[in-house]
């Protein structure tokens, strides 16, 4: 047993180095064996910074029941008992950690504390003196090299901030962070570390250099988004394009650039862009999503579920998947009716004036009064009261959004209790004396002022 004074002042000696490990990341982690674990250690962080620490405790419970193996679990519910006050029931779950990764370090460094507190000292000697080989700085460099060479940046990415904070003229350590994100596709973190070079040395060339790259890039990204937010869709496709230009060599940029474009494009583009995308990042929801959309405008009603159905996969809770999925069924039962887009011949982007144009064309066309034959008469008068019929939806912008999200308002079935359609099915005797192109009765001279 050691004595209290001899361990206390060798403690101390650690002091200074607490705040540096409180504030290191572990990135890159795999959490979860499926994504309802993920989901809950996801909701669990964003409570966690709201400081509604009891629901953050209940969606970390439920990682730990869903991947008992799940070190990170165990140390965010830690991290929210601390939060708490709940010392005694975070001790349990750092041990855990250690147990299921013994590198964890500030895991390791938060049970030292604890146990110090509770006066278990040769405990909390042992984690200390487990933690003091972290402070080495080329060490950390070393090691950060070996995990660029191995593909595992976030590790690479915990080091460097470490040996960034561990000497504070680090320059080297924020280049290699900026690059890293750089390479990731995080712009905005790139800007951040390599300005965080520039303020230690604002000569430092590679820095320098870098800084113009990404700040241009960055520019660009922002000005593209803020042009979708204003809906210029047009004018985003064309900044993002920009941005493929700008950086040809970063796959993950061209990427971004693809699945923006994606976003804001008529649905033939939008469905080719998509399905790129879509190629390198089969479960990108966003990019389902945007596909889907595009292939209801389409009218590939199919496809659309389909793609819903994959998204759902992933993100089971969203809203935005089960709306459209529902709207995209509807309207495929819809299209094995009657559609009245189809019957006057116009996209369902189609404008008022288009569709009163492609009316009075097929209303002179088939007026009933143009056939002789009585067969061909009443193959006309159903076709004329059609043509009618679609007017009516498609110019009432009402009914045409209901058309539009599946319900066909002239239909007996889904509109009960409404007046719209009730006239229509009188047959052709209720159009006697109906002019379509004015008012007044029929006088076949088609004034189209």
């Amino acid at each position: 047993m050691v004595s209290i004074d001899h361990v206390a002042h060798k403690i101390l000696t650690y002091i200074p180095y607490v705040f540096v490990l409180m504030d290191m990341r572990y990135e890159g982690v795999k959490c979860g064996k499926d994504g309802s674990v993920d989901n809950h250690m996801e909701m669990g962080k964003k409570l966690l910074a709201a400081g509604q620490l009891a629901d953050a405790l209940s969606h970390f419970h439920a990682a730990v029941d869903g991947d008992p193996k799940n070190y990170m679990a165990y140390y965010r519910r830690a991290t929210v008992f601390l939060a708490m006050g709940k010392s005694k029931s975070a001790l349990p779950d750092l041990s855990k950690v250690i147990e299921l990764k013994p590198d964890f370090t500030s895991a390791r460094l938060q049970r030292g504390n604890l146990l110090l507190k509770q006066g278990r000292l040769d405990e909390a000697e042992s984690d200390f003196k487990k933690v003091t080989c972290v402070w080495d700085v080329v060490s950390r460099e070393m090691r950060a090299e070996c995990f660029i060479e191995l593909g595992e940046m976030g590790k690479a990415i915990s080091d460097l901030k470490a040996a960034s904070k561990l000497r504070n003229d680090n320059t080297q350590a924020f280049y290699k962070l900026s690059t890293i994100y750089y390479n990731l596709g995080d712009h905005e973190m790139s800007l951040n570390e390599v300005r965080e070079c520039l303020k230690l040395d604002p000569d430092h060339k590679q820095c320098y250099s870098h800084y113009k790259q990404v700040k241009k890039l960055n520019k660009q990204i922002q000005s593209a988004e803020e042009l979708i937010q204003e809906q210029r869709y047009e004018d985003a496709v064309s900044k993002y394009e920009q941005v493929m230009k700008t950086e040809p060599n970063v796959p993950q940029f061209s990427l971004l650039a693809k699945e923006r474009i994606c976003h804001g494009q008529q649905a033939d583009r939008a469905i080719s862009v998509c399905s790129e995308v879509l190629q390198s990042n089969p479960e990108n929801v966003n990019v389902l999503k945007d596909r889907a959309e595009a292939y209801i405008q389409d009218e590939q009603y199919e496809e659309a579920i389909k793609d819903y159905d994959a998204a759902a996969k992933h993100s089971e809770n969203d809203r935005q998947i089960k709306e459209g999925r529902e709207k995209a069924q509807r309207l495929l039962k819809q299209s094995q009716k009657r559609d009245y887009y189809k019957i006057l011949g116009v996209k369902r982007t189609a404008q008022k004036k288009e569709i009163i144009k492609a009316y009075r064309k097929l209303a002179q066309q088939w007026h009933p009064d143009n056939f002789q034959d009585p067969e061909e008469k009443k193959k006309a008068e159903k076709k004329f009261i059609d043509i009618a019929q679609a007017k009516e939806v498609l110019t009432d912008p009402e009914m045409r959004t209901k058309f539009d999200h599946g319900e066909d308002p002239m239909d007996p079935e889904s509109q009960q209790g409404g007046h719209h359609h009730q006239h229509f099915h009188r047959g052709f005797q209720g159009f006697q004396g109906f002019n379509p192109f004015g008012s007044g009765p029929f006088n076949f001279k088609f004034n189209f002022n």
